[in-house]
This record gives C-alpha cells, structure tokens and sequence, in this order.
C-alpha cells in the first residue's frame, strides 16, 4: 500500500516539475516573438539629464549650406528694336533702379551687346522688364549654379591658412640668428600669399552670389509699314482724286522744270532767226532799167 502511494506522488511530482519547464519555454518564446525590449538610451557624452551642455563638452556644428544653399545665377537675353539706342538706355535705366550698375557695353546703331549686373533677389523681375523692351524677344536663357561646396571648401581653407600664418609668425617672434630670421620670413610671405588668394577666391563667389549678371544683345530691324488706309465712299474719292491732281500737277510741274533750260537757249536764237525771215521778206528788190 505504501508503494503505490510512493509511486503515485513521485508521478506526481514529475509532472509538475514538467509542467514547470514547458511554461517557462512558453514564456520565453513570447518574449522572442514579442521583439527584444526597449533599453533607455544612454544620455549624450557631455549632456546631461535636462539636456544642457556641460562646460567644455564640444558640439559638433551643423554643415555650412546644409539648410541655406549659395546659388550663382546669370542669364542671357536677345532683342530685336527699330531704334537699338534708346533700348540700351532703357535697359540701363532698369538695371541703376533695381539697385544694379552696367558692366561691358559696345553699342552701335545696328547691333548692340551690354552686360548688367543686378541683385540675385531681384533678377526674375529685372528680366521681366527687360524682356519688353523693343520690337521682339528672339531668346532668353537662365543659368543657376550651386557654389555652396565651393564656398564652404574656401572658408574651411582659409581657416587652416590663417593658423599657419599665425604659426609662422610665433616662429618668426621667436627666431634668433638672421639665417633663422630670413627662412621665416620667406615661408610667412609665402604663406600670406596663398591666404591673400584664398581670400579673394572667397569676395568672388560672394560676388557672384549676391549679384547675378545679364548678357544682353539688341539687333536692328526695320519698323513695320503703317496700316494701309480705307479710301472707299466719297471722302476716300475725293482724297484719291486730290492725290491724283497733285501727282499730275507734280509731273508737268517736273516736265516744265526739264523743258526750260533748253527754252532758255533755243528761245532766243529761234526769235533771232525769225527776225532775220521777216527782214528778208520786208525788204523788196529795186526794178532794173532796161
């Protein structure tokens, strides 16, 4: 009787250590199904829980042109005028008014080239106005460059030049012997050279950002003939009569004007001659005696 209870409880005791394990598996494979737990994320070295700044800690600068891009525009424009200088003159007067200037000009008065120089913001008006002016537009063209690398490669490299400069110049305030003094001094001229260079690579694109230039070339045509006039009803036939009578006026007038010169020469000799006939004839001969 004994053994069988023994028997029993250790049967029991076997399934629910069983039991036990499956569930725990159980567990363990909802949790891998689930995805693994969301672990806090480690505050920023040199930040702390507000999210200030500790003193000293060093933060890394957004990228120069990241958000503000430097665009370098220009455009080019074609014209056509019956007058090219008054379209050279206005497109002058556009240019000073939009706070612009006028570059490279060679006008003449059957073509035309000038080049103006305004502010990038105000460029799409400018060439609105521009556009007007005289008889046609044969062309216009807009070119936009970014510069942004370029400019940020420039400052980055001016920076790194103007500590060499400085270096150099700590050397040179340190240096003893005139061998010394002079090696410096050559490497600093050097040196100041390239940062002057760099500089003025840097007021270039800073000019060719803030101001966009226009090419402009005006041509001559000529101006288109006046509509043709309507000279029906009696009006238009008295007009169109009075034109005749003075296109024929006009023509014998002309013949009159041709004709009188030899008048003038073969007049006179022709009353001469006439003279001399009438003479002749007057005089009778006298009857001879036989």
């Amino acid at each position: 009787m004994r053994t069988r209870w023994r028997a029993a409880l250790a049967i029991a005791g076997v399934a629910f250590v069983l039991a036990g394990c499956s569930a725990a598996e159980n567990g363990a494979s909802t949790a891998d199904s689930a995805g693994p737990a969301r672990v806090p994320a480690a505050p920023q070295q040199g930040t702390g829980g507000t999210g200030k700044t500790e003193k000293g800690a060093s933060v890394t600068p957004p990228q120069a042109g990241a958000t503000d891009r430097k665009l370098s525009r220009s455009a080019r424009l074609e014209l056509t005028a019956t007058k090219v200088t008054d379209v050279v003159a206005q497109a002058r007067g556009i240019a000073q008014g939009a706070g612009g200037y006028t570059g490279q000009e060679s006008t003449g008065e059957e073509y035309a080239t000038l080049s103006l120089a305004v502010p990038a913001d105000k460029l799409d008006g400018v060439l609105d106005q521009l556009s007007h002016l005289g008889a046609s537009l044969v062309k216009r063209e807009l070119n936009t460059q970014d510069v942004t690398e370029q400019v940020v490669d420039v400052e980055a490299r001016l920076q790194t030049q103007r500590a060499s400069v400085e270096r150099i110049r700590a050397l040179l305030a340190k240096a003893t012997s005139v061998s010394e003094i002079a090696s410096v001094e050559s490497e600093l001229t050097s040196r100041e050279s390239a940062l002057e260079s760099l500089e003025q690579q840097r007021n270039s694109l800073a000019g060719s950002v803030a101001m966009a230039t226009v090419a402009m070339s005006i041509r001559n045509v000529a101006a288109p003939p006046p509509p043709a006039e309507d000279h029906s009803g009696f009006l238009g036939g008295l007009a169109g009569g009075w034109d005749a009578f003075l296109v024929f006026g006009g023509g014998l007038l002309t013949v009159l004007g041709a004709v009188l010169p030899f008048l003038l020469v073969i007049g006179p000799l022709g009353w001469l001659a006439w003279w001399l006939v009438r003479r002749r004839r007057g005089v009778k001969p006298e009857p001879t005696e036989v």
